[in-house]
């Protein structure tokens, strides 16, 4: 299989985990897929979203990310976040950081309107730092909901915020001297706070309600060149995205660099990708905008599932294919 940290490979879980999934229920409306973040079930008349996240390779604020990045995949959806559980592990002589975790959980959730409804928590042996698995839960407002399959060919692509969001501000906490060393202390200020854009809930509802609206993906994980791959792959079909119409903030261009780190391949929650038919996408970031959420058109679905490139700077069409691991192990496992 090959060593890497982060996401299992798609063809990894085709062959071993999506064979293994247990009953077979007719209340589930979606189960597991690739490109599919979170699960759907019919419970009487209600329509439930479930999604189930770790938080594994950042230091600080973890509390923090584990509510907002389980939230933001059942927004996808066209759901409201409602519920949340966490399974906290930590590290031995935990205990001390276990009250900045529990604060860090509590903002988020009362941020966003969630209840935290239960979970465990424990002094695993054998880990350095804490981790925590999130399981958020939520409903469906009437029949509607989009899953990442429904994307067609000819649709556009719409960002937001830009790439490597959680990224940047992960790795401005967490390397935070080498950070100020070389850029100084505003700027790495200024990064840090890019955790503070990590939810993604208000534009998801908002586009939920926006004729035209296919699909919503949340790219963690391998950032936006991840993202878009998962994307195309649960609906089988490819992509061409225009570099010069991909935001890249200041302190992630500058991070990265410094780090060599490529910023459409560092983890993106806080991003938003919707794909969007031709003719709603110019209204739809008007109406991002008027939210205060920055957004561009950065390219389209395309019917050939094979052709999956990115236009760079230069002119030059190039592919874009699915990273095998995240940017951000690169420097969190040296």
């Amino acid at each position: 299989m090959g060593s890497f940290y982060g996401k299992i490979p798609p063809r990894i879980l085709e062959s071993i985990v999506f064979k293994r999934l247990g009953a077979r229920r007719k209340d589930v409306v979606l189960g597991p897929s690739i490109g599919e973040d979170a699960a759907i079930v019919q419970v009487n008349d209600a329509m439930i979203v479930l999604s189930c996240d770790p938080i594994s390779g950042a230091l600080k604020r973890v509390g923090w990310l584990a509510v907002n990045v389980a939230a933001n995949d059942v927004a996808t959806r066209g759901a409201e976040p409602l519920w949340y559980l966490a399974c906290v592990l930590l590290p031995k002589n935990g205990y001390e950081i276990l009250e900045e975790i529990c604060e860090d959980m509590d903002e988020a959730a009362k941020k966003l309107n969630i209840s935290i409804i239960g979970g465990h928590s424990e002094v695993t042996p054998g880990i350095k730092h804490p981790i925590i698995v999130g399981c958020c839960a939520g409903s469906i407002k009437g029949k509607r909901y989009f899953i990442t399959a429904m994307t067609k060919p000819g649709a556009k692509i719409v960002l937001t915020k830009g790439a490597g969001v959680e990224g940047t501000g992960i790795l401005a906490l967490d390397l935070k001297d080498r950070i100020v060393n070389r850029f100084g202390v505003e700027l790495a200020k200024r990064a840090e706070r890019y955790l503070d854009l990590i939810s993604v809930v208000p534009e998801a509802m908002l586009a939920s309600n926006v004729n035209g609206v296919l699909s919503m993906h949340d790219p963690t994980e391998g950032g936006i060149a991840g993202g878009l791959n998962e994307m195309a792959e649960a609906a089988k079909c490819g992509f061409k995205v225009y570099e010069k119409k991909i935001m890249v903030r200041e302190e992630t261009a500058k991070i990265c660099g410094y780090l060599g780190l490529d910023p459409l391949k560092l983890i993106s929650s806080g991003s938003l990708l919707i794909a969007v038919e031709r003719w709603a996408a110019e209204a739809l970031t008007r109406k991002l905008k008027e939210i205060g959420v920055e957004s561009s058109i950065i390219g389209e679905f395309l019917e050939d599932a094979s052709s999956k490139t990115i236009v760079r700077m230069n002119g030059s069409e190039e592919p874009l294919p699915m990273p095998e691991s995240d940017e951000i192990w690169k420097k969190m496992t040296t």
